[in-house]
C-alpha cells in the first residue's frame, strides 16, 4: 500500500500513538484532556497525505529541501501553526514540541514499513515525500511558537518594567517631599540623600534586569494563595497610590467579611493599577471611591470615579494589553504602556474572578471586581 493510503486509512491508529506519546511530556500535559493531546495531529497527517499525492518535479523537490519553494500546503502550515500556537499556550517548550514531530514520523514510517510485503522504488519515493511534509509541518509549527514566545516575553518585560515603576516613583517622590517641607541635619539628611541615590541606582538596575531578561519567556500568571484580609491591601494600597499623588483623598467603604484565600502581592497589584486607573483618568483626585462588600461565597471590589467615560467601542478592549486609551494618546506624553488594565485581569482571572467595567458620563465610571473566597 502508498504511504499516502496507508496515512489515510490508518490515522487513527497513528493519532492514538500521537496522543499516547504527548501524555508523557510532563509537567505540561498532566492536565490536557484526550482534544487537547491529539491537538490538529488528525489535521497535519491528513494533509500530509493530500500533499503526496500532488505531482512534484525533481527542481520542486530540490527547492522544497532547501526550503525555498513557493509552493506551500495551506491546510498543512495552518494545522502546523495552530499546534504550535496551542502548544505554546498550554506549556510546552520548544525541543517537547519538536519531539512530538520527531515521534510522528518514527511512528508512521515504522508502521508503513511493518505492513509491508513487496516494496518497490515507488515506496521510497513516498518516504521522501512524507519526510517533506512534516518538515514542512515543523516549521510551521516552530514560526508560530517562536512569534507567540515572543509576544509573552515582550508582554513579561512590559508588565516588569510597569510594575516596578511604581514602587520607584513612590520612593522618588516620597524622599523629594521629606526633604522639601523637612528641614533635614545630620544622619536624617544622609539617610534622605542615600535613599534618593539609592532609587536612582534602582532604576539603572532595571534598566539592566529588562536587558537580561529580555530572552525569557513570561508564562501564565502564578499566583501563590495564602489566608488574608482584603481590606488590609485596600488601605496598604491606597497609602501607596497617594504617595505619589499628595492631592488624592480617596473614600473608602468596607462592609461585611472581607477575609480569603488570595495572592496577597498579585491583588496589592490588582489595586494599586485600578487605583492608579481611577486617579489618573478622574476629574477629581479626591473624589474616588473604593468599596469592599463581603458576601457569602466572595468578596466585591468596587472602584468608581467621575471623569471622561469610556468609548463604548473601547469597553470590549480595554483589558488587552498595550492598549491606551485615547485621552491618553492626545494628552501630554505618559510613560504608560497601556498594561495597568491588562494586569488587573490577569490577576482576576488567576483567583478565579470576575471583572466588569460600566462608564458613563452621568454615573461615571466603575470597575467591579468579584474574588470567590477560595482560589
Amino acid at each position: 500500500m502508498r504511504l499516502p493510503d496507508f496515512i489515510t486509512q490508518q490515522v487513527d491508529r497513528i493519532v492514538d500513538e500521537w496522543e499516547q506519546f504527548a501524555r508523557t511530556i510532563t509537567p505540561a500535559a498532566e492536565n490536557m484532556d484526550r482534544m487537547a493531546l491529539r491537538d490538529h495531529a488528525r489535521a497535519i497527517l491528513l494533509a500530509a497525505a493530500r500533499d503526496m499525492t500532488k505531482p512534484q518535479t525533481a527542481s520542486e523537490q530540490l527547492a522544497k529541501a532547501k526550503g525555498e519553494g513557493p509552493e506551500k500546503t495551506p491546510s498543512l502550515d495552518q494545522a502546523g501553526a495552530s499546534h504550535g500556537e496551542l502548544r505554546h499556550t498550554v506549556g510546552f517548550d520548544l525541543v517537547q514540541m519538536s519531539s512530538e514531530f520527531r515521534h510522528l514520523r518514527a511512528c508512521v514510517i515504522r508502521l508503513w514499513v511493518a505492513s509491508l510485503t513487496s516494496p518497490d522504488l515507488a515506496y521510497f519515493q513516498d518516504m521522501i515525500r512524507f519526510n517533506e511534509a512534516i518538515d514542512e509541518a515543523l516549521a510551521e509549527s516552530t514560526a508560530a511558537y517562536a512569534e507567540q514566545m515572543n509576544h509573552s516575553r515582550d508582554i513579561f518585560l512590559a508588565i516588569l518594567g510597569h510594575d516596578l515603576r511604581v514602587p520607584l516613583q513612590a520612593v522618588s517622590m516620597s524622599t523629594e517631599m521629606l526633604m522639601r517641607k523637612t528641614t533635614l541635619e545630620g544622619d536624617a539628611l544622609a539617610c534622605a540623600v542615600n535613599i534618593k541615590r539609592g532609587a536612582r541606582h534602582m532604576a539603572v538596575m532595571v534598566s539592566e534586569l529588562l536587558e537580561l531578561v529580555r530572552s525569557r519567556l513570561g508564562k501564565r500568571l502564578p499566583i501563590e494563595a495564602g489566608p488574608m484580609d482584603l481590606a488590609d491591601v485596600v488601605h496598604a494600597a491606597i497609602a501607596e497610590a497617594c504617595a505619589g499623588n499628595p492631592e488624592c483623598d480617596p473614600t473608602v467603604r468596607i462592609e461585611g467579611d472581607t477575609q480569603g484565600v488570595w495572592d496577597a502581592g498579585r491583588v496589592a497589584q490588582l489595586l494599586q493599577n485600578l487605583i492608579g486607573n481611577a486617579l489618573q483618568h478622574g476629574s477629581n483626585k479626591r473624589d474616588v471611591t473604593v468599596t469592599l462588600i463581603g458576601e457569602t461565597d466572595a468578596v466585591r471590589l468596587m472602584v468608581h470615579n467621575f471623569g471622561v467615560p469610556i468609548p463604548g467601542d473601547a469597553i470590549g478592549t480595554i483589558f488587552d494589553p498595550l492598549v491606551r486609551r485615547a485621552d491618553e494618546e492626545l494628552g501630554a506624553p505618559s510613560t504608560s504602556l497601556g498594561l495597568g488594565l491588562f494586569i488587573v485581569k490577569e490577576v482576576v482571572d488567576a483567583h478565579a474572578g470576575t471583572i466588569e467595567v460600566s462608564s458613563n458620563e452621568a454615573e461615571g465610571t466603575l470597575f467591579t471586581v468579584v474574588l470567590p473566597r477560595k482560589t
